[in-house]
């Protein structure tokens, strides 16, 4: 195996000017990631970014990688595509909550369902921010926009619960103003061997400014982020005097005075079924109540591209290669005069 040249941020910026608006949460993020590749031992040339359409697709500009700016959510699906022809890339995906859980939903959800090694970022901002501040999928109730004025009716997607549901093998959830937690969790999705899915709080300030501040401005986190740690009591507060339990009726959050910390829930990401997880992604109602960060989920499963080679090789050695030409003119075909 021939050894990574060291590189450095400086190698995977590119000459773009970067065109985010001032104090947009997408420069934090885009530094992280620029910062964090040189450690990851990969080359630039077999990296590649696929990105869907908004304000956070504009991201494969910016880095000195091969990339494409796609389709509005379609970029999971183009980057499944890539993942199964080229298995040897680094395929990463980048999108906001608009571009990958409203028209490519579906897309998303089918990439996480088969396993396909792809990265994926999700920037999550609650609002559409490229097409000048319409309410998007992952909108509050009572929203009020240009295209809801009298506020939005809709019942928002809960990123992290949608991911679990379709049985991703990592999910992870950070934010923006926390450069060393999003370096971890990026980290940690591009180690794992299948389809991981990292879910940004990420702030448009100019469409739905500090969205998240009750949840991730510096003086706020000790009580109001609750951090996963697998194999560790679930506990957060300034003394950490709060704690999660999980019962038939989901998770909740206690005083750990109250009920000791051995009746705490020890995370275990690694868990089999998707259902602790789960009720630790419904645990918070809004933006204003203690919310888990960390990663929720990393199982091992059977990575699809490896999947399909396999079944390649096995119909190579039966039938011999194929014959496209053969393939083309085989029936049923007819002629149209």
């Amino acid at each position: 195996m021939t050894t990574v040249p060291l590189t450095t941020k400086k190698d995977w910026t590119s000459d773009q000017e970067v065109r985010w608006c001032p104090g947009c949460g997408d420069y934090s993020i885009l530094t992280a990631v620029q910062m964090m590749m040189p450690e990851l031992d990969v080359r630039r040339e077999d990296t590649v970014f696929v990105s869907g359409i908004g304000c956070a697709a504009r991201f494969p500009y910016y880095m000195n990688t091969y990339g494409m700016h796609s389709i509005h959510g379609r970029s999971p699906a183009i980057a499944t595509g890539l993942a199964v022809a080229r298995p040897d890339l680094d395929v990463w995906v980048v999108g906001g909550d608009g571009d990958m859980l409203s028209i490519g939903g579906n897309h998303l959800i089918h990439a996480l369902r088969r396993n396909v090694n792809l990265t994926i970022l999700l920037f999550n901002n609650q609002i559409y921010g490229l097409t000048k501040g319409q309410y998007s999928p992952t909108s509050e109730q009572g929203k009020v926009t240009k295209s809801t004025p009298m506020g939005s009716l809709d019942y928002p997607f809960n990123p992290i619960s949608l991911a679990l549901g379709a049985e991703a093998t990592f999910v992870a959830r950070t934010h923006d103003m926390d450069r060393k937690h999003m370096q971890e969790m990026f980290r940690r999705a591009h180690e794992h061997k299948g389809s991981a899915i990292v879910e940004v709080y990420q702030n448009c300030n100019v469409f739905n400014d500090a969205a998240f501040a009750a949840l991730t401005k510096r003086d706020a986190r000790d009580a109001m982020l609750i951090n996963l740690e697998h194999g560790k009591p679930v506990r957060f507060g300034v003394d950490n005097e709060r704690g999660v339990v999980i019962d038939n009726d989901g998770a909740k959050i206690v005083e750990v005075a109250n009920v000791g910390e051995e009746a705490l829930y020890v995370h275990d990401e690694s868990a089999s079924s998707t259902g602790q997880a789960f009720a630790l992604s419904r645990l918070a109602s809004d933006r204003q109540s203690p919310t888990p960060v960390g990663v929720f989920r990393a199982v091992e499963r059977s990575e699809y591209s490896e999947a399909v080679s396999s079944q390649l090789a096995v119909a190579n050695e039966k039938n011999g290669p194929g014959d496209l030409n053969a393939l083309l003119h085989s029936l049923p075909t007819w002629e149209v005069s």
